[in-house]
């Protein structure tokens, strides 16, 4: 492009002379590529348009060999010149180092120079900041704003102000939701950051909330069909004109549609999206919601898929409904409780199903879906207990609770302690006929080493029952049965002033029924319970000899505080139509061990026997030559009275139990026994696991001093 410049010579200025011409530097007029040379190294070019592009390999440039480092690159010589006035270049400073090449990867050293390492943090917490909120009290906001809040989440540091800051317009957005969860829409909230103090570099946050007007409902429209009764949806929408629009409030309405319509008849409701039209002129607003009713039901058919721990057949015993009834969800969930306490499932269902089958009263009839998914049948499991007298009992039991479909359960155990060894095989069918119902075979045999008795016991029995589960507690329960028994025992003859052994054959008709309104299996803190037992027995030793052995007892609980709990339990027994040398020992009632009166030791409490101690050692001075034996009684009576304080899994429990055992027919209030202690508790999601140490009050000789018990479970 050609430069035009002015000429000095038209503005009426004269013209510098010229200056002298130059010799052009050597080389600069000739070409720095022959022309011949240059086209030869272009790439020849077909004349066809059409013909296929040339490969790229033809146009790349000749590959150069790259130094080795072994062998750096030889620096580029100048270009040499006679000329005077051309300088030759001379090599940089380090030009030598920039050439090398660079080092591999693997030699690369990752790890920061050991002054940075040691060095602060760049991390560290430069300002730290105070927070003021004001206007949320009023609305008792306060906590729940500080349990969300982005800046009280920073713990009062931050790395800067523009940290500091972006919290602040969070928490300002923060403050306005809250508030209009509590209906006032027309609430704003502002924040400001300054240094506090001044020049200190440390930050003080104000937000101020404004809530304004509080909005309140101005009308209520609900948008449905028709039900059974007329206005169902409304009755059951807790709102009215003039409620303030809260938040909570208004889900809370209307989820108490989505659950109370399914308990009468409508399991299909749907509660669609409400609307509501705010009128910033009076701080109302117009709330107006669709709900689609669906049909109104009846209980129908039952059907089952998946994989299944038992038939069509067997899902027919859970239902306490009729088809044809009114369709009602707190009967489905009843059912789906009953199903998950067979313990036969790792999950499982009951949905209800459309049918556009008529039903009565205008109708249609449901079908309920049991989605059944099986879970493991067997389970091995183990306790373990000690007490006083009693010594250590260990118990494991191996359990298939779906060997005989559709839940016929076997069961072993194995007995191992220092005082009572055992096993045992039971079958039991639950849910056998009817919900609820538990019949159940067994067949044991045990030896028995206490100092009551010693006894070697085969048992046979039979048991239909309505048994409480930690899943399902019942109100009232009940169970009759027979049994069987076979025991050689060791007594006490009064005659002979000696022990012997004798054998006795025992029918019995076990009879129990209990009520029970406590609110845990495991754990009551409130309400009562009441059991009543009832067993007509015949004892064959020699003669045949009926008699009754009867048991009430009442316990109940009542909570001071949500941390303690008052627990007191009357307990009283007796055995009619037959002398107490007559009842075989095992047979008879003892008191004393951590279920009875606590202080003593195992059957510790009532008549006992001298008699010659058979370790006795006249070397040891703490041997005694005799030792006192409880014979046990025909009637008994047992108090007791606990403190249950708990703070977090743990608990104390101070206690005094009262009691006696008598040779009476009747239980007497006389020479009652005394014992206190204090217990420590820990609590599982299983029950509580016990701990309890006690000594007698007044103890006499042959008593123990202190009595320990461990086991799982409240004493009562």
């Amino acid at each position: 492009m050609a430069q035009i410049t002015p000429d000095p010579t038209q503005s009426g200025q004269s013209a510098p002379a010229p200056e002298p011409e130059q010799a052009p530097p050597t080389g600069a007029g000739e070409p720095i590529i022959a022309e011949e040379q240059f086209e030869a190294e272009l790439p020849s070019l077909s004349s066809d348009p059409n013909a296929p592009l040339e490969p790229m390999e033809s146009f790349e440039a000749p590959a150069t060999v790259a130094p080795t480092p072994e062998q750096p690159p030889a620096p580029v010589a100048a270009p040499q010149t006679n000329d005077p006035n051309v300088i030759p270049a001379q090599p940089l400073p380090g030009e030598a180092v920039l050439a090398e090449p660079l080092p591999p990867l693997a030699g690369f050293d990752v790890n920061p120079p050991a002054e940075v390492a040691g060095g602060p943090d760049p991390r560290t917490v430069e300002i730290r900041y105070t927070t003021v909120v004001e206007g949320l009290d009023e609305l008792e906001l306060a906590d729940q704003f500080e349990s969300l809040s982005a800046l009280e989440e920073g713990d009062g540091e931050a790395a800067n102000a523009t940290m500091v800051a972006a919290r602040a317009r969070e928490d300002e957005q923060l403050a306005v939701r809250l508030m209009r969860s509590l209906g006032y829409y027309d609430a704003t909230a502002v924040s400001t950051v300054e240094q506090n103090p001044s020049n200190s570099g440390n930050l003080k946050v104000t937000l101020t909330a404004t809530p304004g007007e509080r909005y309140k409902l101005g009308s209520v429209d609900i948008r449905t069909n028709h039900t059974i009764p007329a206005n169902l949806v409304r009755d059951e929408l807790p709102l009215k004109v003039g409620d303030p629009i809260e938040a909570n409030r208004v889900q809370g309405a209307e989820a108490n549609v989505a659950l109370k319509l399914p308990q009468q008849g409508y399991p299909f409701v749907e509660v669609g999206q409400r609307d509501i039209l705010l009128d910033e002129r009076d701080f109302t607003g117009a709330y107006t919601l669709p709900v689609d009713t669906g049909p109104r039901s009846s209980f129908g058919t039952i059907s089952t898929e998946g994989e299944q721990a038992f038939d069509l057949d067997h899902l027919q015993v859970f239902p306490r409904f009729k088809p044809g009834q009114l369709y009602d969800a707190r009967l489905v969930d009843d059912m789906r409780e009953a199903l998950i306490a067979t313990g036969l499932f790792s999950t499982v269902s009951v949905e209800p199903q459309r049918t556009g089958v008529p039903g009565p009263d205008t109708t249609e009839q449901v079908n309920l879906l049991v989605r059944q998914n099986a879970g493991p049948a067997r389970t091995l499991a183990a306790e373990a207990g000690y007490g006083t007298g009693q010594g250590l009992r260990v118990e494991g039991t191996w359990t298939h609770r779906n060997l005989f479909p559709p839940e016929g359960a076997l069961i072993t155990n194995v007995i191992a302690g220092t005082q009572e060894q055992g096993a045992g095989v039971t079958f039991r069918r639950s849910n056998a006929g009817r919900r609820d119902r538990t019949f159940q075979a067994a067949a044991s045999a045990n030896r028995s080493n206490y100092d009551a008795f010693e006894a070697f016991t085969g048992t046979l029995s039979a048991r239909w029952s309505y048994d409480s589960t930690p899943i399902w507690q019942k109100r009232w329960t009940y169970y009759y049965g027979a049994e069987l028994i076979g025991t050689n025992e060791d007594v006490y003859d009064f005659d002979l002033n000696d022990r012997v052994r004798r054998t006795y054959g025992i029918a019995a008709l076990p009879l129990f029924l209990g009520y029970d309104s406590s609110d845990d299996l495991l754990n009551p803190t409130r309400g009562f319970r009441v059991k009543l037992n009832l067993s007509p027995e015949a004892s064959v030793q020699g003669s045949a000899r009926p008699y009754v052995r009867s048991m009430l007892e009442v316990t109940g609980y009542y909570p001071i505080s949500d941390s303690l709990v008052i627990a007191g339990r009357a307990r009283a027994g007796w055995i009619a139509g037959i002398s107490r040398d007559d009842l075989a020992p095992s047979r008879r009632y003892y008191a004393g061990g951590g279920g009875s009166v606590r202080g003593f030791g195992f059957q510790e409490l009532g008549p006992r026997t001298v008699e010659p101690n058979p370790d006795f050692d006249p070397e040891d001075e703490d041997s005694e030559p005799t030792v006192f034996r409880p014979v046990g009684g025909r009637s008994i009576n047992e108090f007791a009275l606990e403190a249950r304080y708990r703070f977090g899994n743990f608990g104390i429990v101070p206690f005094i139990d009262a009691g006696q055992v008598y040779d009476s027919t009747l239980p007497k209030g006389s020479d009652l026994r005394f014992g206190a202690g204090i217990g420590g508790r820990f609590y599982t999601n299983f029950g509580p696991m016990r701990v309890d140490v006690a000594t007698p009050i007044n103890r006499r000789e042959g008593e123990s001093l202190i009595a320990l018990y461990i086991s799982i479970g409240q004493a009562f």
